[in-house]
Order: structure tokens, then C-alpha cells, then sequence
């Protein structure tokens, strides 16, 4: 028998985390297993309010506002099992801190800021985080910024480190208006836009007798 198999393989979702000047990449958080659902949010970001001007009913101020809603599993069963790995003496910690690390500053972060402080400075800016991509197949790389993260711990070994989790995350789109058009994260973003309308157009225009209606042209 050949080692030859049908079947396909998987492609998995997540995150990169990239430097947002370099470009260079300084982590990939793989989810373990893709989620059955994707929940997707698009904003519309119109010209003045219901009522107002007439001529500004058709016109769009700026990219729409759009999130990701996801829930993921997260298992070391299988791991625990072959009794090789991390996960034999930490569990689920090293993939459940390095979620985490999506939604904090880092410690040497904080200590300069605080260093900076102390200086007597009146105004410190935010520790500037790293640049997150989703990723979900081809079709779908864009930056984000995770503004929720949820996790829950379902099962614990004897050391009670976590062993089984479910991860919700909520992310929002960062486009143009955020990042700019020659950030590396804005040109990610028209690159994913172009896309969207690469695939609207394979969608065909159609026309009115699809709709049941004749005669309007």
C-alpha cells in the first residue's frame, strides 16, 4: 500500500503577530481546531444621520466597522497520552498564556513605562503592541485587534493544570482609517478589501427576472 492518502489537509486558523514596522513575524498562535461557526459584523459607517441631507443618503464616509466572533477547543488529551511534551507537566498553560499575551503588555513594557514616569514626564504613550493578523484560509488575512478574549478551563490533571479549555475571541477589523494607507497593517488590509471584491465580482450581476419582476430596466 502506498503512503498516499485523499485526504485533504487541514488548513488551520489563528493569529500572527508581526512587528508592525519590520514586518517580521514574532509569533503564530495556531488554533487547534478550527471553529464550527464564525460570526462576522459589518458596520456601516454612512454620511450624516436618518433624515438628514438627500444628496448624502448614498454616500459612505469610510470602510464599514466590521468584528469576528469565534469560539475555539483547546485539548491536551491526546498529548497527555503519549506522555511527551509540555503539556505532561503544564497543561494547557503555555497555549492559554500565549492567548493572553494577544491582550496584555508585556512586563518589560510596563517597568519602562513606569521608569519613564518616574522621570516626572507628563505625558507617557502606550506601549506600542505587536500588529495581529487573522488568518482563516486564504481568502482571509486581516488585521485585527483582539477586544475580547474569554477562556474557559473544563478539566484539570492532578497538578491542576488545565487540560481541556474553550477560547471565545471577538476581534475587530483594523482597516485604513486605523493603520493608514502605507502602514504595513493598512496595505494588509486593501489587500484583503481587493479581495472581498475580487470574489463579489465571480458573484455575477443577475438581473430583475431573478427576482420574479419583469419589465424594469
Amino acid at each position: 500500500m502506498s503512503g498516499y492518502s485523499r485526504t485533504p489537509k487541514l488548513v488551520k486558523g489563528g493569529l500572527a503577530l508581526l512587528d508592525p514596522l519590520a514586518g517580521t513575524v514574532l509569533r503564530i498562535v495556531a488554533l487547534q481546531y478550527n471553529p464550527d461557526t464564525l460570526t462576522r459584523t459589518l458596520q456601516v459607517r454612512g454620511v450624516g444621520n436618518d433624515g438628514g441631507d438627500r444628496s448624502e443618503a448614498l454616500r459612505l464616509k469610510g470602510p464599514a466597522v466590521e468584528t469576528y466572533k469565534l469560539d475555539a477547543e483547546i485539548d491536551a488529551t491526546d498529548v497527555l497520552e503519549s506522555g511527551r511534551g509540555t503539556a505532561v507537566m503544564l497543561g494547557l498553560h503555555p497555549q492559554i498564556a500565549a492567548l493572553e499575551a494577544l491582550v496584555q503588555p508585556t512586563s518589560a513594557a510596563l517597568r519602562s513605562a513606569d521608569a519613564v514616569a518616574s522621570t516626572g514626564s507628563l505625558e507617557i504613550a502606550p506601549a506600542q503592541a505587536p500588529l495581529a493578523v487573522f488568518v482563516f484560509g486564504p481568502q482571509r488575512i486581516v488585521p485585527v485587534r483582539v477586544t475580547e478574549l474569554g477562556i474557559t478551563e473544563e478539566a484539570f490533571d492532578t497538578q491542576l493544570n488545565p487540560i481541556r479549555a474553550k477560547v471565545s475571541l471577538s476581534l475587530r477589523v483594523l482597516n485604513v482609517d486605523d493603520l493608514g494607507f502605507d502602514s504595513r497593517g493598512g496595505g494588509l488590509f486593501m489587500n484583503y478589501l481587493q479581495a472581498r471584491e475580487r470574489l463579489a465580482a465571480q458573484a455575477g450581476q443577475g438581473d430583475f427576472r431573478t427576482l420574479g419582476i419583469s419589465g424594469i430596466h
